[in-house]
């Protein structure tokens, strides 16, 4: 049976109020990214233990930790210090709070070099020893096709499930349709969700949900520039992914992510926290909609 859940540090920035969203739509998980601004793998101790007891005390789980592993804030060209220091954070916060997934990417994409002169060899080597160092562990890293090398195409992304032994993916319904197609010469179209979803469903392990419309290239940005909507509204083949989830017997978690009121790596956008509140609330009550229709026996 498909489950919701969401990255409620877009309905509120403290553990309370990711909380009490969770619980407002009368969910039983939800997918912790940031407290507070702070990643859940860089928060200190002290906060930790906090926002454990919270979740206990209210019995809401976490069905994955949101990292910024290998993500598309950081280059394939420096170190990836800062990257095993976080694993090693993380897997004690994953223990403690009962959780097995953790997202991951492939490093930002080197905008100024070609789509075949990104590294690809060290991008490799480096996912194979995060993926192993969480088996290790009993744990699962999943990439995500964000702002990354996977995320330039699903070419891309096969790649790295071919190179990479034990990979699993999470599949983001709004990147690809947001995202350029580095496949196909510039200048590059945006890519197509549902054909980046067809060739990789079999690998997909987690979804997230949000919807968006491409805008333009942004050459200052590591994304496009993007309107983002109301589930079903964008390019995203929300429905239409949903549906073949359902129809083929996924049985993981649907996480919303709106970007609507506000977005994780855009500073600029910013709302009320009642609206921010109300704007999730929402999300969530239209994608609990969505599920049931395709749910709903077809009469003939």
């Amino acid at each position: 049976m498909i489950k919701l859940t969401g990255f409620a540090d877009e309905a509120a920035n403290e553990i309370e109020g990711q909380i009490r969203a969770i619980k407002t739509l009368g969910w039983s998980h939800l997918e912790l990214r940031a407290i507070n601004g702070q990643n859940i793998t860089d928060i200190p101790e002290a906060d930790f233990e906090n926002v454990a007891e919270q979740l206990e005390t209210h019995q809401i789980k976490v069905n994955a930790l949101g990292s910024t592993i290998c993500n598309w804030g950081k280059s394939i060209l420096e170190p990836m210090d800062r990257d095993w220091e976080e694993i090693e954070r993380a897997i004690p916060r994953m223990k403690a709070l009962g959780t097995k997934h953790i997202r991951i990417m492939s490093y930002a994409v080197l905008r100024d070099r070609d789509a075949r002169d990104q590294m690809v060899e060290e991008r490799v080597d480096r996912l194979r020893r995060v993926v192993d160092r969480f088996a290790e562990e009993g744990l699962e890293a999943l990439h995500e096709n964000c702002a990354n090398y996977g995320g330039m195409g699903w070419p891309f992304t096969m790649e790295l499930l071919e190179k990479v032994p034990g990979l699993k993916l999470i599949f983001d319904t709004a990147n690809p349709a947001t995202t350029l197609d580095r496949t196909k010469p510039a200048p590059h179209p945006p890519q197509s969700s549902w054909e980046f979803y067809q060739q990789v469903r079999q690998h997909i392990a987690h979804v997230h949900i949000k919807d968006g419309r491409f805008l333009r290239d942004n050459p200052e940005s590591v994304f496009e520039d993007a309107d983002y909507v109301w589930p079903g509204e964008g390019d995203g083949e929300v429905v239409k992914i949903v549906g073949d989830l359902h129809q083929t017997g996924y049985e993981g978690f649907l996480s919303i992510e709106p970007h609507l009121s506000v977005v994780f790596h855009d500073e600029s956008l910013s709302a009320s926290d009642q609206a921010r509140f109300d704007s999730f609330i929402e999300y969530g009550k239209r994608m609990e909609r969505i599920l049931e229709q395709i749910k709903a026996p077809q009469i003939p």
